[in-house]
């Protein structure tokens, strides 16, 4: 993958401005793209908003996201639309979470087995249960289990 930096060099050099030349140009202090260069200094996003600019090229071409120089979207976006996800050959049985030491419980697990989170848990539950949603879905789980 191209750094930033390498970037820069390269933009700079195709259009055969010195390192103090682009700085000036671009209202930078003197030593400003030399540092961008060196990887002793990142570009602020104005500053690179600025180099993309300046040079006619997507800030995602000038970070090194993208070897498309006027996309303007960045290698995330649709990276994985092209592909099919990929099905597994055979399911895999998750491992057991290994038993904590008695008396060795993580936070989780004293939330989980709180009083006041089961109660509070509980009655969302029967929230949901009751409302017309939960009654339709309780009504096709039991005409399901009569069928069987």
């Amino acid at each position: 993958m191209v750094t930033m930096a390498q970037r820069i060099v390269e933009l700079r050099s195709e259009r055969g401005l010195s390192r103090p030349a682009l700085s000036a140009a671009l209202g930078f202090p003197r030593m400003a793209v030399e540092k961008f260069e060196t990887g002793r200094q990142t570009p602020t996003q104005d500053q690179q908003e600025k180099l993309a600019s300046f040079f006619g090229v997507s800030v995602f071409y000038l970070r090194g996201e993208n070897n498309d120089r006027v996309r303007m979207d960045d290698w995330m976006d649709g990276a994985f639309l092209d592909r099919p996800s990929p099905i597994p050959e055979t399911p895999r049985k998750p491992k057991p979470a290994p038993a904590a030491p008695a008396g060795e419980g993580t936070m989780l697990d004293a939330l989980l087995t709180g009083k006041r989170f089961q109660e509070a848990l509980r009655g969302a539950v029967l929230e949901v249960l009751r409302s017309p949603e939960g009654q339709e879905l309780l009504a096709k789980a039991a005409r399901r289990e009569m069928g069987k």
